[in-house]
């Protein structure tokens, strides 16, 4: 069952341009959508036997021989899964529609469950080298996708792209390189214990320096964000929510806080540093957001903004700040998913995105409309809907680790993202209606019945967080709070 979640994508991904031969439309949709259904309700069976269990440790077998390379679930793990396998689906679903003016279904397809491959064995695989391995297999799928519109503007911005991309991957390549020179190992309970037993301390401050840089950027942390900004509007709108609500997530914040705390350790030198970066990204992104007229660049800016409230979250070490930072990863990625999916269903029925030419189509478009406000209230951080609360916790931890000034500045950021989410609900959906879309009507079944089951989750999981929490949060929470003493209890 474990196994699944990368063998499943891979496999449906190596037989689907074949399939597309024979059928370009249905069974690549029915085939996709499956696959992805059958891995949201393997990560929800699986959560009785880890709470049983703690940790589910998996050797990989070729040809009856044992290879020396593991598969170890843990609930931080699996509650990525879940969350990977849930936003996923709904992208899908939303494509069906979407995709039928792009063509070319099964490459799609195939691109996309590679991208879902690499994040799910990034996940899974507790080996520096293998999370370089996987989260490069991610990135190379994610190149094709920006571009698959093959415009000038898809294929600059995915040329950008992987330029950065390929700095960050070289920065987290080298560290794990020092790090095996150093260890002789490359499994994090290898690794984890070596590091403790030479306690050289300048030499892994430098290497997670390294890993900051690299992560960091993958994540797009200011200052390393300047490629998201054109990546992110520039992509189909289901490749823009891949981007937003996962990639960034998996490959940046999972990846350097698994490390951090699986393997070098949290400081109070690396809480600063990590505290510092996400404070500055959340004001600054949201600032920058303020001035965009694409609607697109506008959210892409708003990813970086809400990247930096996890990051301050999981810095600060603390049970309540882990908490909030996981439940915001959460609740971003499903909003943020929602609205880029509404951004494209908007471009889709009205031939554009500028802020500057909609107007008044909630009087046209009122489905659109309403799921919209929900998650654009919902990363505002307003009651009851689930990103109130993770916000709100995380300000919490804030100030129960007497770090004042940052929840002030975090309350204020909150504050700006209300303003310019406030600013696209009006200048998109109320006032007059522009003449130019007196005809224009709902998005197509499944672009609507997609954004309408995450706007669901989100009004949900808000209402009802208790449970969620408790189930999903609480448990991923509890394994970074036992940081390196998880993973050296590995195998006993």
């Amino acid at each position: 069952m474990v196994f699944s979640f990368i063998v499943i994508p891979l496999l449906v991904a190596a037989f689907l341009p074949l399939i597309g031969k024979l059928s370009k439309k249905l069974i690549p949709d029915v085939l996709t959508n499956a696959a992805l259904a059958y891995l949201v309700i393997n990560a929800v069976m699986l959560v009785k036997p880890l709470l049983a269990r703690g940790t589910i440790l998996r050797n990989i077998n070729w040809f009856g021989e044992q290879v020396n390379l593991t598969v170890a679930l843990d609930s931080f793990s699996l509650f990525m899964l879940f969350t990977i396998s849930l936003v996923s689906l709904c992208i899908t679903i939303f494509s069906v529609d979407y995709l039928e003016h792009y063509g070319h279904k099964a490459i799609f397809y195939a691109l996309l469950l590679v991208m879902i491959a690499g994040m799910n064995g990034l996940v899974l695989i507790p080996d520096l080298f293998s999370i370089y391995l996987f989260l490069e297999v991610a990135a190379v799928a994610s190149y094709a996708l920006v571009a698959f519109g093959l415009g000038y503007d898809e294929l600059e911005a995915s040329f950008k792209y992987l330029m950065l991309s390929v700095v960050a991957s070289a920065f987290a390549l080298l560290s794990i390189t020092i790090i095996f020179g150093m260890t002789g190992s490359l499994s994090f309970q290898a690794v984890a214990q070596g590091l403790q037993d030479l306690q050289a301390r300048y030499v892994v401050g430098v290497c997670v320096a390294f890993f900051i840089m690299g992560f960091g950027l993958k994540a797009a942390l200011v200052p390393f964000h300047a490629w998201l900004p054109d990546a992110h509007p520039s992509a189909p709108a289901p490749i823009s929510a891949m981007l937003s609500g996962l990639l960034i997530k998996v490959s940046g914040v999972y990846a350097l806080f698994r490390i951090v705390y699986s393997v070098v350790g949290l400081t109070p030198v690396l809480t600063q540093v990590l505290l510092a970066l996400g404070t500055i990204s959340m004001v600054v992104a949201a600032l920058l957001a303020l001035g965009q007229k694409d609607l697109k660049r506008m959210l892409a800016y708003s990813s970086i903004s809400q990247v930096g409230y996890i990051v301050v979250g999981l810095a600060l070490g603390t049970p309540l700040g882990l908490l909030g930072g996981l439940f915001h990863l959460f609740n971003h990625a499903v909003a943020k998913g929602l609205l880029f999916l509404n951004s494209g269903s908007v471009q889709h029925i009205t031939g554009t995105r500028n802020l500057e030419e909609l107007g008044g189509l909630d009087k046209k478009v009122p489905l659109t409309a309403g799921t919209n406000l929900v998650g654009a209230l919902s990363i505002a951080g307003v009651p009851p809907l689930a990103g109130f609360w993770s916000k709100l916790i995380i300000i919490m931890a804030l100030i129960q680790a007497k770090e004042f000034a940052y929840a002030l500045v975090a309350i204020l950021a909150s504050i700006l993202t209300l303003w310019y989410y406030l600013l696209i609900q009006r200048k998109a959906f109320f006032g007059p209606l522009n003449e130019k879309f007196k005809q224009v009507k709902e998005a197509p079944f499944w672009m609507s019945a997609a954004c309408v089951i995450l706007a669901l989750i989100v009004i949900l999981v808000g209402v009802f967080f208790t449970p969620f929490v408790k189930t999903w949060i609480s448990p991923a929470a509890d394994v970074l709070a036992r940081g390196i003493q998880h993973v050296l209890t590995w195998g006993i």
